[in-house]
């Protein structure tokens, strides 16, 4: 994709955010856009960078890290949003600033312990398999209180809040069901004394929903990017 077709996404991407905000209430702001940039390349991240984007996020470790690589003259933040492997989580736990898919204790420790404590806190959302469904990962909302409170106690992990990727459909009202659940159990957190203040949710098919019902984080990629190639 040009230059100008990248630059161009992005700040219609981030006008619609803000038109959502508007429209819903939100302060203006409030809702972070994180650029989802997996299987693009570094001269693409890099126009997005230019034009003051600096959330990307990845799903695949030893791709990420090479690209990390080339930005060390930019202070870009990076997002691990894929599923979590245990021989990863030393890379992860070392190169990332955020990691939204944690549903395992053992996951946790293993990236509180390789945290490098020079570095701050690495920030967590807990994934949510909000829909039930056997096709994606995340804990059910009952296990959700244990774990937290489980992270809570890990020096190294900041818990930042939830997250979630509900069933696809491009019904407004039905995907509004699965966001109001998620928010009603970040509230549950907070009714529990848990220091949680982020929901990650909405990618490019359902991010007015997501940020009508109280998204702080939305996952974008194919509205900036176009379609992936996975050849």
């Amino acid at each position: 994709m040009t230059t100008q077709n990248l630059a161009s996404n992005l700040a219609a991407v981030k006008l619609h955010i803000a038109n959502i905000e508007q429209q819903h209430q939100r302060n203006s702001g409030e809702v972070c856009l994180i650029a989802v940039s997996k299987t693009r390349s570094v001269q693409e991240i890099r126009i997005l960078a230019e034009q003051g984007q600096i959330h990307f996020g990845e799903n695949y470790v030893q791709e990420s890290i090479d690209k990390m690589a080339e930005f060390t003259d930019i202070q870009l933040i990076w997002h691990f949003i894929g599923p979590i492997q245990k021989n990863k989580t030393k890379l992860i736990a070392e190169n990332f600033s955020w990691v939204h898919c944690v549903e395992r204790e053992l996951v946790a420790i293993r990236l509180n312990n390789q945290r490098p404590p020079v570095l701050p806190a690495l920030n967590i959302c807990l994934q949510i398999n909000i829909d039930n469904e056997d096709s994606k990962s995340g804990i059910t909302p009952g296990e959700l209180l244990p774990l937290a409170k489980t992270i809570q106690q890990l020096p190294n992990l900041k818990l930042r809040g939830l997250m979630a990727i509900p069933s696809v459909t491009q019904e407004f009202e039905q995907q509004s069901v699965a966001f109001q659940k998620m928010a009603d159990l970040l509230s549950e957190l907070q009714q529990n004394d848990l220091d949680v203040d982020t929901l990650s949710m909405g990618m490019s098919n359902d991010f007015e929903a997501a940020i009508a019902f109280g998204s702080t984080m939305v996952r974008i990629g194919t509205a900036i990017f176009g379609p992936r190639d996975y050849s």
